[in-house]
């Protein structure tokens, strides 16, 4: 199985057969452009980023939750690879925002799996990140279609989800946001974990205890990949760099969560956007 990585919370899943998103975001607004002004989809940043890693074969993008750094390229990819959309309601109102037809749309319902190509996907209830002064929005849903250019606070979070990906001889869990539901994961194995930490380095000992315990402890996973580490308000055509630091120094989230792997035996790296692995 070979995972691209984007950048935020956007991977590409490729068994060789089929491919799917998991997230769709590479236009990546300025911050100034959050605050103040409203923007469409980079066409020509997507474009490339497709072609150069040879998305052909697209069955399904899958969104986590709606805020734009989530959704915001969702319908361009699905309308240029005739993709399905399965999200929330308030995902798929970004979708018809763009004009994607109702017979590409799905809207997912909790803890149900889903069997597209090779994969069995199931959708885990979560929660997000605690709110902060950029995402105040938490629980608030997107009504209406969501046309670009739109303003980018207008991507309301609209409920928030994990997924479970069994394809062929891997598990693999996707937990896209600093958060956990106790004993949610109970039951529940993977061979590679994929967790958000955007707000780790802020985090008290004891938070970051019980996040560690309610994730990478209940998973027992091989190998954890840090995700949503990086400054999505800096373009992909720029050197990366990790979120701003007045909001987080992301040395020490990648030294809290190396610390704790080094501890409990399991293996952890840094996947750069626009590389690949073979997991």
């Amino acid at each position: 199985m070979k995972v691209t990585f984007f950048g935020t919370t956007t991977l590409l899943f490729d068994d060789g057969k089929d491919q799917i998103f998991f997230d769709a975001h590479m236009t990546r607004p300025s911050l100034m452009k959050y605050i103040f002004g409203s923007c469409p989809t980079d066409r020509a940043v997507v474009d490339e980023k497709l072609r150069l890693h040879q998305v052909e074969r697209l069955k399904a993008i899958f969104v986590s939750h709606s805020h734009h750094d989530h959704v915001m390229d969702a319908p361009y990819i699905a309308e240029k690879t005739g993709a399905m959309i399965y999200g929330t309601s308030s995902a798929l109102n970004v979708a018809r925002g763009g004009d994607i037809p109702e017979d590409k749309l799905v809207q997912f319902a909790a803890n149900e799996t889903y069997q597209v190509g090779g994969y069995s996907i199931k959708v885990i209830p979560s929660i997000h990140s605690k709110p902060t002064i950029l995402n105040n929005d938490l629980g608030q849903t997107i009504d209406a279609p969501l046309r670009q250019p739109a303003r980018l606070r207008d991507y309301k979070e609209g409920g928030s989800y994990d997924f479970y990906v069994e394809a062929g001889n891997k598990k693999i869990m996707i937990r896209p946001s600093f958060n956990y539901i106790k004993g949610q994961m109970a039951g529940y194995q993977a061979d590679v974990l994929f967790l958000g930490v955007a707000g780790l380095q802020k985090a008290d000992e004891k938070t970051e205890r019980v996040f560690f315990e309610e994730t990478i402890e209940k998973l027992q996973p091989k190998l954890v990949i840090p995700v949503h580490w990086d400054n999505f308000f800096s373009p992909l055509t720029k050197p990366v760099v990790g979120m701003p630091r007045l909001v987080e120094k992301t040395e020490v989230v990648f030294y809290k969560l190396a610390k704790y792997c080094e501890a409990h035996g399991v293996d952890c790296v840094v996947q750069i956007p626009g590389t690949s692995l073979e997991i």
